[in-house]
Parts: C-alpha cells; structure tokens; sequence
C-alpha cells in the first residue's frame, strides 16, 4: 500500500501555464547497458557477480561498491531525501531510515514511452536525460583508455537502441563522451552526431589517460572542442565520480573507492567535492582558453548546486588582477556569457542571482533520484521571489532555446 501511494503522489499533475523545460533528468541503466554493444574482449572486464547473495559490479578487475544495488530492482523512491538535503533532518535520521519504503524497478525508470507519461501527468513537457551508474566508466577504471572507450559507447549505443538521442522531441538522452583520447572522443562525437544528439555529457574532472591526468583545455583536445563548436550543441558537464572524494579519504585516513550514499561521517557533509570539482573544471575551461577559442559552445554545470559559485566568481576576478595578459577577456564576463547553472532547490536562488543572471540559470529535477523532488514542478516554489518573466526562463525558455540552438 506505501508503494502504491508513493507511486500516485509523483504522478500529480500541476500546470504552470507553459511548457517546462527540465534539465536534469535520468534513467536507471538496465544490466546490458554497458554489455550489450561491448566487444566480448572487454566483457571479463565490466561484470555483474553475486556476492554473499548480492549482484555487485566488478569493473576492470576492481570489485566496487559505488552503488549499493547497480541493477535497480528496487530503489529509493523519487524525493525521499529531501529533508536531508533542505538540512531539516532534525530527528538525526540515516538515509536509510529516510529512504522508508523502497520502489520496485518502474518502466518509466528505463523506459521513453512511459516516461513520457508519466511526464505529462507531472506537467513536464521536455527533459534532459542522463545515466545514472555511468560514473563507474572513468572514475573506475584506472587508465584503461581503450576498455573507457569500449563503455562509453557501448552505453550510447545502448542509449539509441532503447530511446534514441530526441524521443518524439521531448526526451533528449545524452551523449557521453570520454575526453582520455582525443581521438578516440572525436570518433565518438562523430558517431553521436550522425545519430541525431543534440548535448553531450562530459565528466567535470581532469581528463584520465595512460600518463597521468591534465586539463581539458590543453591545445590536444582543441580539435574535438573545434568540432563540437561546429555542431551547435551544448555541453553539460553533470556532477560525476570526479575523484575528489580522494580529498575527504586523505582525512579520514581510510577507504579506497567513491561511494555515492555514503553518510557516515559529518565531515563528508562539510568537504564540498562537487563543488570542488565542478569550479576547478570551469576554471581549466576559462583558464586554459577554450571558451574563449571556441565561443559557439554552451557549458551546463547541471547536478552540481551553485554554493561554489561566488567563491569562483572571487576568484576569477583576483586571478584576472594578477594576470590580465594571459585572459582574452576578463573572466568573469565569459563565464557570465557561455555557463549556465542548474541549482538544487534547497539552495538560495536569490543570491546565486546576484551573479547568475535569470537567464542562465536552468531548472532541474533530478528525477527519479531520491535526493531530487518527487513531484518535479514543486521546483516553481524555490523561484516565488523571481519576477514571472525569469521564472519562466527558468523552467522553460533557457532550456528550450539551448535545445534549438537559440542562445
């Protein structure tokens, strides 16, 4: 019966008035997601074991524990951590107290047809559309460039067999790409585009390779970002395994692997590794010149918050005073210019407005995460202080006009 009502609270529908526009969506990868287009040279490398009478993931030879249940038969349902996240968990619960009841795999979870739906019912006209498990590509494979390579499109094939790159127009599945080899990341941008994506995901970290790791915005990757530039599409550089859970082990002097619903430490609450990773990543972005060579190209931060935003406006600004000749431009304007951000809800939109104007901020739902809302439009009430003009642009037109190329 608590599953059945769960399930009928996030199909409420609420209409605001105009087509909304969500920029953060996701699926829940089936098992051969990654499998059913790997060369079998590879398939001894990504693995679904059992394990005391659990199905785990091994990948490139590394049991991990990344996601408690990387199958997905049952999960926490849309919204049940809301309360952690607005930090109104006064009762000191766990997440899994919060979690409560948990949800049997849904079709809508894997399924267009009946995401689409299941998104009329919510009042949601179009969505972005990323992978949930993918994180496990480049944050766990060490510098097996070939078998990240392998993944990856075995994923965005899979991706195109089940939903196709713009379903009926209104469900827009991303194409992931892997920057470790340029060439390689050409390759797959190619293949993407020739199948009709209309955004790419690229992983906010220093690219891997089989040296080492450096910046994206080294002259090694200017020919993808010159295609990319090109194509007229956008790019969304969504909260991954970035590796900077690596800062938060250094202080607790144990573990060796990025899990995602690990809370068992209060310092993990206060070390922001999304936001971390995400500023560093825009700043390599700016720093190293590629949105100022290649200015035809969008960058969304989506799934990343916006808390590190006026700490990295600050910061662009004292790096442009100390070394204006090696800036085309000063900063803090190109970001301005080419970065939009998605902000989670429990955030202040008001203050990120002081430097992200209206029409570079992007409403996102996460659904059918358990730390985004369960019923999507209820995003409206964090925007009530936006004039109905932004908050329009917001839940609707930025994203459309990046989706048509408008922008």
């Amino acid at each position: 019966m608590a599953v059945q009502t769960e399930m009928k609270r996030i199909r409420e529908t609420r209409d605001l008035g105009y087509p909304v526009y969500d920029a953060d969506g996701h699926y829940y990868e089936t098992a051969d997601a990654f499998r059913r287009h790997l060369p079998k040279k590879f398939h001894k490398d990504f693995l679904y074991v059992q394990v005391d009478g659990r199905t785990k993931l091994a990948v490139n030879g590394h049991l991990s524990d990344y996601i408690p249940n990387p199958t997905f038969d049952v999960v926490a349902a849309p919204g049940a951590h809301e309360l952690w996240y607005r930090a109104e968990n006064w009762d000191g619960k766990s997440l899994r107290e919060l979690t409560g009841d948990v949800l049997a795999y849904q079709s809508e979870f894997s399924n267009p047809e009946t995401r689409l739906k299941l998104l009329d019912e919510q009042g949601v006209h179009a969505q972005l559309i990323f992978p949930t498990l993918a994180s496990v590509i480049e944050g766990h494979m060490g510098n097996n460039i070939e078998l990240m390579a392998a993944c990856v499109h075995s994923l965005n094939a899979w991706v195109v067999d089940e939903w196709t790159y713009h379903y009926q127009d209104r469900l827009f599945p991303c194409a992931y790409i892997s920057l470790a080899d340029a060439e390689l990341a050409c390759a797959e941008l190619d293949w993407a585009l020739e199948h009709g994506a209309r955004h790419i995901l690229i992983r906010p970290a220093p690219v891997p390779g089989r040296f080492g790791t450096r910046s994206p915005g080294l002259p090694e990757f200017d020919k993808f970002w010159a295609r990319v530039n090109e194509a007229n599409i956008f790019v969304v550089l969504h909260v991954s395994d970035s590796g900077y859970d690596d800062i938060y082990r250094r202080w607790a002097g144990s573990g060796s692997e990025f899990l995602a619903f690990d809370r068992s430490d209060p310092l993990k609450a206060c070390i922001d590794s999304n936001g971390r990773a995400i500023g560093d990543m825009i700043s390599a972005l700016i720093a190293h010149g590629v949105m100022n060579r290649f200015p035809n190209i969008r960058w969304v931060s989506a799934e990343n918050g916006s808390i590190w935003v006026p700490g990295l406006m600050e910061m662009l600004k004292r790096a442009y005073g100390q070394m204006p000749k090696d800036f085309t431009r000063h900063p803090v304007d190109t970001f301005k210019e080419c970065v939009y951000v998605a902000p989670y809800y429990e955030e202040d939109l008001n203050k990120l407005k002081e430097h992200v104007p209206a029409e570079r901020m992007l409403f996102g739902s996460d659904w059918p995460h358990p730390e985004g809302l369960a019923l999507p439009l209820d995003y409206i009430n964090e925007v009530k202080d936006f004039t109905p003009a932004e908050q329009q642009m917001f839940m609707s037109s930025n994203l459309k006009d990046l989706l048509e190329g408008k922008r």
